[in-house]
């Protein structure tokens, strides 16, 4: 494949022998299908959030079905009031913030003409999901000639937009600082003969076809800006303003943002220029942030495949403006920190780490978040684990003092925090509640992963995970596809394991019921074989006989034990059970697990100490591990220190509900 380093001499030296304005080029050849390809000119107003703009889409129907229409999305106009989907879905509420009674967003369409003929009378607001007929986030257009196979069509569109304030739901203003993203008329997808293009809900993100972006972005002259893709040229304009102009290649999304205040860091990895933009006021992390972005970019490439593109941008968010931390674009992702944060608090390095993966699992492979938010958010929650853990040595979230708590930890309690409203496959605004979707989305799907991480082994996951990019990248993959590879992989058949941690709601919990051990006492009384038939007068001195001779055998004293392990659960999977004697023996049983309950039996010269059904803990899925496993002799009495500590945080951390809420809620 051609490398970045030389996507980049490309790109630069064709814009050293190029007019600015001609077209372009990052790569030699198409990463994607590039359908929808978007040239805009956008004009920043500081002083009243507000943006105009112009769009040139063209679109093209690769598919094997004709088009009548277009259906657009207007995400901002989700806080346009109170009467929008996401507004009466959040209660006007996401993550811990609140929308600001003076700060609402919208975005209208001025004007939009198809091939030259003016649509705008034309619009129609539409709600394919729920019935909320105020809702503006999705519109149509007809077509005035049918669209057939392979064909192409240019949309002009004039549109003004203003931002909320503070950033609100990923984007907004805060005074000097701006983060845009979802900001202009977007073309929805169209698959299977239809559109897909969903109103903007309180838990659904994103969806988009692959494209080239132009885009001019005229803001303040003092101001520093990154966005999506390569900077081309910066313009400087009479009226104290410049246009930065940028082009990005086979991305699905293009965000920017823009501030007098940011203080720049760079650096590289593996040929990808990193370059971050932190506040004054934490300044002293940039180096810190530097390196948790090349960390992701080092061990993304190494264990899951190629990162394609020839630079990543990591912007800090201005204080008072955390609305819009956490989020991610192509080639641009937001971070999260604060001020002091100590070292062993390893906040920065998650959330780059969990934001850069989403360049792999939803920038690369461009699933639909909106239906199955866990193709994205669930698989880059358990890259997240992996790598956090590896690099911060099974701490991968806080390392302080007596506490040590892993990131494969972490997901764990918080898909125990709220595992029993739903199943993971469901569309993003038919969950039960908030919590539900984020269990679902984020913490659960990382569980069924880091699961069946310990049931392939690490080797084989890391291969299904490589195949999985290879196969689907700049494409748009679904949950039976990701099944398919994990089939293909391993050369087994994994729809009953996916079956269960996907279109169903089973508790997965074995235990161990009860052991027991006895001493076999010696054989007394009459040793059948030994008397003829009608001896019997001799039967009392033979009894006597035996008796003697069973005291004066050398044989070894012998105990009998029996382990019962039980399945509690609906949900089956294979297990194994350590069985433990005093001698030292160890046995590892192994158990399908699909009956209701197990019965081991053992003779042997040791009694039994302890039984415990998944003894190295790798089902991480299994809801109760306190019933795991049973000694003969109590050790309750006996808890560690290390153990005292555990439960302490163990319970505080049960106490804290925003700690549990934190790898969907911080995020998104």
């Amino acid at each position: 494949m051609f490398s970045r380093r030389g996507c980049l001499f490309v790109f630069l030296f064709l814009f050293s022998v190029m007019h600015v304005h001609a077209q372009s080029v990052i790569f030699e050849e198409p990463l994607s299908p590039r359908i929808a390809n978007y040239d805009i000119d956008v004009k920043l107003d500081t002083s009243n959030r507000m943006l105009h703009g112009q769009e040139t889409l063209t679109w093209f129907n690769k598919t094997e079905k004709p088009v009548q229409d277009l259906h657009f999305h207007l995400y901002l106009n989700a806080f346009r009031n109170t009467e929008s989907t996401f507004m009466i879905e959040s209660g006007g509420r996401h993550r811990s913030n609140a929308i600001s009674s003076e700060g609402w967003g919208y975005i209208d369409v001025d004007k939009i003409t198809v091939e030259g003929g003016d649509m705008t009378e034309y619009m129609e607001f539409l709600h394919p999901d729920t019935d909320h007929p105020e809702d503006k986030t999705v519109f149509r257009i007809p077509l005035f000639r049918i669209l057939k196979p392979g064909q192409s069509i240019k949309v002009e569109i004039e549109f003004t937009a203003q931002l909320p304030t503070p950033p609100f739901a990923r984007t907004g203003a805060k005074a000097e600082y701006f983060f845009v993203g979802q900001w202009f008329p977007k073309i929805g997808v169209f698959e299977d003969g239809t559109w897909n293009c969903h109103q903007f809900h309180s838990n659904t993100e994103f969806f988009a076809d692959y494209g080239v972006y132009n885009v001019h972005m005229t803001v303040p002259a003092g101001n520093i800006l990154g966005a999506t893709g390569l900077e081309v040229e910066v313009v400087q304009n009479d009226d104290s303003t410049a246009t930065h102009f940028y082009h990005a290649e086979d991305v699905h999304d293009f965000a920017w943002t823009t501030s007098p205040d940011f203080v720049e860091f760079t650096g590289t990895e593996n040929d990808v220029n990193i370059r971050v933009l932190m506040q004054r006021d934490v300044a002293e992390q940039g180096e810190r942030h530097v390196e948790a972005a090349k960390q992701s970019i080092k061990y993304f490439e190494e264990w899951y495949g190629d990162y394609p593109f020839p630079n990543l941008t990591v912007v800090d968010p201005r204080r008072g403006a955390g609305g819009s931390g956490g989020m991610e674009y192509p080639t641009l992702i937001t971070a999260m920190t604060s001020y002091g944060i100590p070292d062993g608090l390893y906040l920065p390095e998650l959330v780059i780490v969990h934001e850069f993966g989403h360049n792999f699992w939803y920038h690369l492979l461009a699933s639909n978040e909106f239906e199955e938010s866990w193709l994205d958010e669930g698989i880059n929650s358990y890259t997240e684990a992996k790598i956090m853990d590896h690099i911060f040595n099974d701490a991968g979230v806080i390392n302080i003092g007596d506490m040590q708590f892993s990131n494969k930890q972490y997901q764990r309690v918080s898909y125990l925090y709220g595992a029993d409203f739903d199943p993971v496959l469901k569309a993003g605004w038919e969950f039960y509640n908030g919590t539900s979707y984020g269990v679902n989305s984020y913490s659960r799907p990382a569980t069924v992963l880091l699961t069946l991480d310990n049931y392939l082994g690490a080797d084989v996951m890391r291969e299904v995970m490589q195949e999985y990019v290879r196969t689907w990248r700049f494409r748009h993959p679904k949950s039976q596809d990701f099944i398919d590879v994990v089939s293909n992989v391993t050369g087994q058949d994994m729809n009953w394991y996916f079956d269960q941690v996907l279109y169903s709601n089973a508790k997965l919990d074995y235990s161990v019921d009860r052991i027991s051990t006895r001493k076999i006492s010696k054989a007394r009384g009459v040793d059948y074989d030994a008397i003829e038939e009608n001896d019997t007068e001799e039967s009392d001195s033979l009894q006597t006989e035996m008796a003697t001779d069973s005291a004066k055998s050398a044989e070894p004293e012998l105990y009998e034990s029996s382990v019962a392990v039980r399945r509690l659960g609906e949900f089956t999977f294979p297990v194994e059970v350590e069985v433990v004697f005093a001698n030292g023996e160890k046995i590892l049983e192994k158990w399908d697990g699909k009956d209701l309950w197990k019965k081991f039996k053992y003779t042997r010269e040791s009694k039994l100490v302890s039984a415990t059904v998944d003894p190295q803990q790798k089902i991480l899925l299994d809801m109760n591990f306190t019933n795991n496993s049973k000694t003969i002799a109590s050790q309750d009495s006996g808890l560690t220190k290390l153990t005292v500590r555990m439960l302490f945080w163990l319970q505080a951390l049960l106490d804290m509900p925003e700690i549990i809420n934190l790898p969907f809620s911080m995020f998104k």
